[in-house]
Formats: C-alpha cells, structure tokens, sequence
C-alpha cells in the first residue's frame, strides 16, 4: 500500500517537472524566435534603404513594355496592327448610343437614351470597360492572337440614304489576308448588325470555326441591387426542330446541349443578346454568370460566353451577327420575331401555364388603357375592375353557394343537437344538402379560378418595364416597393423598410376575409380542427403577405387592394341586394320533392361511413 502511494507521488512529481520543463522550453524557444526575426527585420531595412527607388510610373511603363512586346510576338503577319491607341468612335439613333472601340473592332459600352439608371439618374450603360467580343485568328505559322489585342483601322460613319448609320473596322496583312468588322445602326433599333468578313479564311481559322470569347459586365440599373440581381438570367433559343427557349438560374453556368440561334445576359429590365443570323451556335459552347458584390463600381454580375461557330470551308467568308442592347420590353422584342420576347418573363418553368394569360388578356387590356390614361395606377385599377368583372359570375355561384348554407343553417342546429355524434352529424349532413341540392364546394371555385391570374399578374407586374419610373400617389416608382419609413436595421423576410402599398393590401384583405368567414355556416364543424385553423385564417394570411409582398412592385400590392375593396363591395351587393333568401329557401324546398338520384362518389361515402359504425359498434360490444 505503502509502495503504491509512492509510485502515485513520484508520478505527479515527473508530472510537474515535465510540464516545467515544456513551459520553459517554450519560453525560451519564443524568445530565440523573436530575436532572430529582430536580426531579420533590421538586415531588411538595411536591405530597403539601399535598394534603388522605382516610381510607379516606371513600373506601369514596364508593364506596358512587357505587354507590347508580348502582343507583337503573336502578332504575326498582324505586327503593324499590335500596337495603337485606342478611339472611340459614335453612332446613335433615337434610342441608343453605340461607342465603338478601334482596339478588337467592336462594342466597347451602349447607352440607352431612354431610360435612366435609378441610383444616379443618368441614362443606362450597358457594357463597361471590361465589355468585349473577340475571338482568334491564325497570324503567322503556329502563331494566334485575340481580335481584342489588335487595333483595327476605323473608316469614318457613313450614313445611308435609309437613314443607317455603317461604320467599318479593318486588318490587313502584307500576305493579302483581311478582317473586316462592319457595324450597322438603323433608326429607332436597339438591334445592331455586326457582319464579320475574311479574306483568306481558311488560313485565319483553324477547323472553318471561329471561338468567340464574350465577356461583359452587369451592373446595377434599379434601387433594389439583391432583387436585380435575383431576377437576371442566362437565356438562350433555338427555332431548329421547334420552339427552344431556355433560362438558367442568375448564377452559375450552363452548356449548350444542341445548337442556338441566340444568347443573352438578362437583368431585371434590360438584357444583352448575342446573335447569329447563319450557322447555330454550336452544342458545347457554355455561359457563365457569376455574381459579384463590388460597392463601389456597383457591378452585379461578370458574365462569359465561349461560343463557337462552324462556317463554310472557303477562303472568302461571312459571318453576319447581332447584337442587342435594349429594355426587356414585350412589344420591342416581339418585332424581332426570333423569340426574343420569352425574355420578359411572363411565367416559367411550373408556372409557364400563365403565360397566355399574360400575352392575349392582361397585356392587350393594359395597353388599351394605357392608351388613353397617362398615370398607370389608374391604368392597374381599370385593369382590375376588367378582371374582377370576368370573374363575377364564378363569385356569384360562391357567393350563392354561401347563401344556400346560411338558409339551411337552422336546420343544421337541430341536427346538430340530435346528432351529437360527430360521425353521424356528418351523414346526416350531407343527405340535407343532398337533398337540398347544396354543393358545400361551390366557394372553392373562385379561388381556383383566380389562382392562375394570381400568378399571371406576380410576373406580369414584376417585368412591366412600362412602370418603371412611374410615380403614383406616395410611390415614386411602381415597378419597385415603395418605403413608408425604414428601419435602422434588417428585418428577417420583412427587409429595411415597411411599404405603405403592402399594408393597405393587407388590411383589405383582412377585411374582406372576416366578412367573408361571418357569411359561412360553420354549424357542426366546430369540433373539426380544420375549421379552428380556419377561424384564423382570415388574420393568418396578411401578416404572411406582409412578408411576401414588402420587397415586391407596389404595382402589385396596389393591385390587391383595389381587387379586395372591389371584392368586398360585390359580396356585400350581392348577399345584400340581389340574392334573396327566402327564394333560395323556396327553390330549396321544392327541391327536395324531386327524386333524388345518389352519386357514385355520395355512395362510396355513405358505404365508408356505414363500414366504420359497424366497426365502433364491434368495438362496444368487444369492451362488454
């Protein structure tokens, strides 16, 4: 024992030497480490004050060097065209500003005159600095170089008699080989033909393919950044074999399974196409957008596309493209007949059922409106008396349904405390509105027939660039949310702010569904938990659209709050003035003195509720 408690105490003793001895050992390896970094630091400033000073502008000018000196390598047959000064050079008509750059022969930015950017007030750019279209061209025996690192030749704007504008970029070679950028404005288009041209094609390109290399960037055009960008796409089409459009998610990248007529960056409002009027695209060329964060150049997306062409084996070649640069606007694009116009997005992917909806009833009475009204608040509330004007006949059939339950609501006590089994209440239940002929469904149409216009007007609200920019009341812009006051902080779901619009949406529908459920016979089912959900529901589902609607287009939330206030007035007209109740109950009567012909589904409920009577009794006479 004795032994053991010695054996404990030597132990605990190497433990604390050895701890002793690792602390020490520590300090001490801290301390050679920090003089030896002393000895470093001192041997590199020593090192720094001898060193000779190289300004930054040396250092640019080394750069710059290397880099010429790097494109004149590749450059080949191209040598006299490596190095130049980059110009721009204009063309516009009335609705866009083309900058052209000599440096790659293409689009350097385009300016959209007719409409501003919502941060700054100043018209939208689309492109940038970093904008560019090239591809590679074979220089010299094993050699390539990108169009953007060559400086064409810029021919001065000629203006046709039509009232285009053209102008020509070119690359001549000593050896006879020539590349030709034509660039074409018409009036009043956002679209501009680019036609490529070669002369010796079959020496400038390897495989009769020509890569082209897109990059471009995205910034900011709308006050909402996060909504912006949650709403850009990639978009691509192909008319080959049927309708092809496709969309992608904003982020991400996609590759091309089968051949393209087009390709497009979307924003919410505008969007950037790439299109060519011969050979598709071909399968494997990929889109790419990645989101971005920058603050300070409020960019939103870098986008890429790598696409790659097929064209004819010849020495002389054309290739006629396009390029648009313009609003997401339904009828502009429409006229381009190449299916352009699915980029405004009038119902997708699940929801795709809404769009003929969209296209031959809310867009054509929109625009009718519009045509004579100058504010379009006015315009959305028009355009909901239409709809809820259509719609009455199926909420008359509701609200007559309604009636028929509220005349039989007595009948429906007395069953009640004769039958206080909830089982057999329900039977009974339903041979009185059989007999009746009462369908206790009926108020479920109106939902389900408005659901798709629910959906309709969601999209259509949200790509209506008509109302952007548009004040109405309160609101300074219809296509956005309008800000009552904002919080200091950021409210999960709910956001900065708090819309005035939405609020006004909810207390309307909070109104009208009280009404509503006071007009609903609910004898019977007050031990139902669906129905004790239900008595909720009416306060439920605003504070729910509270979160929903704060962030979307006050069009929208103005919207719902004229069709609940247009919905309560025609429910109170009608329950009040034009249905009669006491000529409900004599239709009623006289219809239970018809035959009554039971339906199969009436019949299978009655057997299921008989099955399980049977069944309890079994269960009574089995606990006796």
């Amino acid at each position: 024992m004795k032994g053991d408690k010695n054996t404990i105490i030597g132990f605990v003793l190497m433990g604390i030497l050895f701890i002793g001895f690792f602390y020490y050992n520590n300090k001490q390896q801290s301390e050679y480490l920090q003089q030896q970094q002393h000895i470093k630091d001192s041997i590199a400033k020593v090192e720094l004050a001898n060193k000779p000073v190289i300004d930054s502008a040396t250092l640019v000018s080394d750069s710059l060097t290397a880099d010429s000196v790097a494109r004149s390598a590749t450059a080949g047959d191209f040598v006299n065209n490596a190095l130049g000064t980059e110009t721009i050079t204009s063309i516009e008509n009335e609705v866009i500003k083309v900058d052209l750059s000599n440096k790659g022969g293409q689009v350097k930015s385009v300016t959209l005159k007719k409409y501003n950017n919502s941060l700054f007030n100043k018209p939208v750019v689309l492109g940038g600095e970093k904008n560019s279209i090239e591809y590679a061209i074979n220089t010299a025996p094993n050699q390539a170089a990108q169009t953007g690192n060559l400086y064409f030749t810029a021919s001065p704007v000629e203006k046709k008699a039509d009232g285009s504008q053209l102008v020509t970029y070119t690359l001549n070679s000593p050896n006879g080989t020539k590349v030709l950028h034509q660039f074409v404005l018409r009036p009043d288009d956002y679209m501009v033909d680019w036609n490529i041209s070669m002369n010796g094609a079959d020496k400038l390109l390897t495989q009769n393919t020509i890569n082209l290399n897109w990059t471009t960037e995205l910034h900011q055009q709308e006050l909402n950044s996060k909504y912006e960008g949650d709403q850009s796409r990639i978009n691509y089409y192909s008319a080959e074999e049927g309708y092809d459009f496709k969309r992608t998610g904003n982020s991400g990248s996609v590759t091309l399974k089968d051949p393209m007529e087009w390709v497009g960056f979307k924003q919410q409002f505008f969007s950037q196409h790439l299109l060519s009027k011969s050979a598709n695209f071909a399968t494997g060329s990929t889109l790419e957008m990645k989101r971005i964060q920058d603050t300070t150049t409020r960019q939103l997306f870098e986008s890429k596309a790598n696409l790659s062409l097929k064209i004819p084996a010849a020495s002389i070649a054309t290739i006629p493209l396009q390029l648009y640069y313009g609003p997401n606007d339904y009828k502009v694009l429409k006229q381009y007949d190449n299916g352009m116009f699915e980029t405004v997005d009038l119902g997708s992917g699940i929801y795709s059922f809404v769009r003929p909806i969209n296209r031959y009833i809310i867009i054509p009475v929109f625009d009718f409106f519009a045509k004579f009204i100058a504010n379009y608040g006015w315009v959305i509330m028009l355009l909901t008396i239409v709809i809820r004007l259509i719609t009455s006949p199926f909420m008359f059939k509701s609200y007559l349904s309604s009636a028929k339950m509220r005349v039989l609501r007595p009948e429906l006590d007395e069953l009640k405390k004769k039958y206080p089994e909830q089982q057999k209440f329900a039977m009974e239940q339903m041979n009185l509105f059989r007999q009746a002929g009462v369908n206790p469904m009926g108020g479920c149409l109106p939902a389900l027939i408005q659901l798709p216009i629910f959906v309709a007007l969601y999209s259509f609200f949200n790509s209506a660039i008509q109302l952007r920019g548009e004040p109405f009341l309160w609101a300074k812009d219809l296509s956005t949310y309008d800000v009552l006051f904002r919080f200091p902080f950021h409210v999960p779901l709910l956001g900065d702010h708090l819309s005035l619009f939405t609020l006004l949406a909810c207390a309307t529908m909070m109104v009208s569904s009280i009404y509503s459920m006071s007009l609903t016979p609910t004898t019977g089912m007050e031990d139902n938990p669906q129905m004790k959900m239900m008595k909720y529901m009416p306060y439920i589902m605003p504070v729910m659209m509270l979160f929903i609607f704060n962030n979307q287009p006050a069009a929208l939330s103005w919207y719902y709050t004229v069709s609940n206030v247009i919905t309560f007035l025609i429910q109170f007209v009608i329950l009040t003035f034009i249905i009669d109740h006491d000529k409900i109950l004599a239709k009623i009567n006289e219809k239970r003195k018809q035959p009554k012909k039971k339906s199969r589904w009436q019949e299978q409920m009655e057997a299921m509720q008989a099955q399980q009577r049977k069944m309890e009794e079994m269960k009574k006479k089995a606990q006796k």
